[in-house]
């Protein structure tokens, strides 16, 4: 399901690109699954996780991820599918890997980037595991 680009001549990384609006649902929903259709919980395990597994062990690869075009966000999707990822492969991991586009809400990545990642970071070191409703 991602878009995959190789490097160009410029020698640029090869980039797996996830469009949450093309890819999975223009209406995110709730952080949980039990809350209804299309959670950051749904996204996280059924999609953004296999994905990142595609790139994590890469020298050159990334996955970006286009948060633009959807009709909107909770912010609690967006802290359950980014919290998880960092929660399961680390923060440094993810950091790493991860690229992540907003031109229209540039909020949601600067929320995502500076509070997110830190809080669930946290969260591993204290071993406070997430919550699975699925």
């Amino acid at each position: 399901m991602s878009i995959f680009s190789k490097k160009n001549e410029d020698n640029v990384d090869k980039k797996h690109e996830i469009i949450i609006d093309k890819q999975y649902s223009h209406n995110p929903g709730p952080r949980y699954s039990n809350q209804g259709d299309y959670s950051g919980e749904d996204f996280y395990d059924n999609f953004l996780k296999e994905e990142f597994e595609k790139v994590k062990d890469s020298q050159d690869e990334k996955l970006e991820i286009n948060l633009d075009g959807v009709a909107g966000y909770a912010s609690s999707f967006l802290d359950e599918s980014f919290g998880r990822l960092v929660y399961d492969f680390g923060l440094d991991k993810v950091k790493e890997k991860v690229d992540i586009v907003s031109e229209e809400e540039p909020q949601w990545k600067d929320m995502i980037e500076n509070k997110t990642y830190q809080q669930w970071a946290e969260r591993k070191k204290k071993n406070q595991a997430p919550k699975i409703t699925i």
